[in-house]
């Protein structure tokens, strides 16, 4: 979630024009409010308690129903000084920050608030660095990070775009000399790019251009990635149209603070985002309610369930037909490597939906609207 609500922030504050011409700028306000709202919620920094997870995986997962109607235990997961988890608690703090610098004009007070808490629980994740794969392996089991060090190093950037504390800037290119970076993808896992983007913007530093420009174009024609008939960057399975959306948004970024050919690289990320909504070898887009085919059976709980009195359980789960509440603006997994795709509900790899798989989706075109029309 703290992935999803930073990808949604930074476009925010950069291409603020976009959703204010497209009459979405105050739906995109409370949009992001809700998530930030929780993660001051989560984090108690007077006893220096950050709560990183409510519910169990096993529970969540062993359920199919209505969000509304869960009655099974959802027990927290926490940090504190004797339980580490500083990707976490840090990817949080980024979250706080970038949401800060977005509504610094638009709320000045609630902007004041994140950045204190920002602040604060960024000092937490400081002090306690590792991952949290130890002491929450419960979320482990579901989301096991790889590294720290690029949550911290995105957060420490965000803090001194927000501040303009130099202890922030040192820290955060600490943070990034002292790990090794993939360029595999820009994920909820992998947050390296973005802290590319920022650190070049800041510094003008070649190092981190090239490193942005290498990972563009290992996504581009012609790069490491493999591309399905139609024209989409494939670089997994689960979820494919989550990792080109992403690269998608990094690359209007890097065009927007002067890295690479920005012509290409809306050229390129326009490419994706098109495939997505229709543009491909099938005609089918694969945001549901958007075109003229689109999913019908996402895997989704509550999409699945028909009106209230109606009960909804696993019988739901393997009704054949469309599911009865149309998940308006929903981004599917996508297709395999050949463009085939089932849509249907029991097929998690294609026809999940998730927060992250949105995000970056969502920047991205807010991105595009905005070189358009600039």
């Amino acid at each position: 979630m703290s992935a999803s609500a930073t990808n949604l922030a930074v476009g925010l504050y950069k291409w603020r024009d976009a959703y204010a011409a497209s009459q979405q700028l105050q739906y995109m306000y409370k949009s992001l409010k809700w998530p930030l709202d929780y993660f001051l919620k989560c984090w108690r920094s007077d006893s220096q308690i950050y709560y990183a997870q409510v519910g169990n995986g096993d529970l969540d997962h062993a359920y199919w129903g209505r969000p509304e109607d869960m009655t099974m235990d959802r027990p927290p997961y926490y940090l504190d000084s004797s339980k580490r988890g500083s990707d976490v608690a840090g990817g949080t703090a980024a979250a706080l920050a970038a949401g800060a610098i977005a509504f610094k004009n638009e709320d000045p007070s609630y902007s004041s608030t994140l950045l204190v808490s920002a602040e604060s629980l960024y000092a937490f994740a400081k002090a306690h660095p590792g991952t949290y794969n130890n002491d929450i392996p419960q979320g482990a089991k579901f989301y096991r990070s790889s590294e720290y060090k690029d949550e911290m190093c995105v957060s420490a950037a965000l803090l001194y775009n927000a501040t303009q504390k130099q202890q922030y800037l040192s820290d955060s290119i600490d943070f990034y000399n002292s790990y090794s970076h993939s360029g595999w993808a820009y994920d909820w896992d992998d947050k390296t790019m973005l802290c590319d983007i920022i650190l070049y913007e800041i510094t003008k530093e070649s190092r981190y251009k090239t490193a942005v420009e290498n990972f563009i174009t290992s996504y581009m024609p012609g790069g490491s990635l493999p591309y399905t008939p139609g024209g989409l960057a494939w670089r997994l399975e689960w979820g494919p149209l989550r990792y080109s959306a992403n690269a998608a948004f990094i690359a209007l970024l890097a065009a927007d603070v002067g890295i690479g050919n920005a012509a290409t690289y809306r050229g390129w990320a326009e490419s994706q985002i098109h495939y997505m909504l229709g543009d491909n070898n099938n005609g089918f887009s694969y945001v549901i309610g958007y075109g003229a085919s689109y999913p019908l059976r996402p895997h989704h709980r509550g999409s699945s369930c028909r009106d209230m009195p109606a009960s909804c359980t696993w019988d739901d789960y393997t009704i054949p037909g469309p599911n009865p509440q149309v998940l308006e603006g929903a981004l599917v997994g996508g297709p395999g490597l050949d463009d085939s795709y089932e849509d249907r509900r029991d097929n998690f790899r294609t026809n999940e939906v998730a927060c992250d798989y949105n995000a970056g989706f969502q920047s991205a075109v807010a991105g595009l609207l905005h070189f358009a029309m600039n």
